[in-house]
């Protein structure tokens, strides 16, 4: 499941990624961030990853595609977990994904957000 966390506004949305991430999840999410996109412009977004387990593969191609449809509007991106891997797959995803990412631990959740305001 993906949230939307309550501190969204402005150009700057955050979400939750809790559990096993399905394809409907991004048929949801989708629209809102196009809808983001439209009235704003480019956008920054902060992604949390601390309660994230997987994403199955019917939501891969989902991924994908909202990566290429939202790169050149997604000016910066927080990407916040505690485990090793998360960050790795932040570096690798983050040509795909937004103009400008960067990985902080969860203890940094602050920094994270300070990054998207600047």
């Amino acid at each position: 499941m993906i949230k939307k966390l309550a501190e969204s506004s402005g150009n700057i949305v955050g979400y939750k990624a809790v559990g096993v991430i399905t394809a409907s999840d991004y048929l949801k999410l989708e629209p809102e961030v196009r809808d983001l996109v439209e009235k704003e412009g480019n956008i920054c977004m902060l992604i949390d990853l601390t309660d994230f387990q997987w994403e199955k593969l019917e939501a891969w191609l989902q991924d994908l595609e909202f990566g290429y449809e939202f790169h050149n509007k997604i000016q910066k991106m927080a990407v916040v977990g505690d485990k090793t891997w998360e960050k790795w797959m932040s570096h690798l995803a983050s040509p795909f994904f937004a103009r400008n990412v960067k990985f902080f631990h969860s203890d940094n959740i602050d920094k994270a957000c300070a990054l998207l305001r600047e």
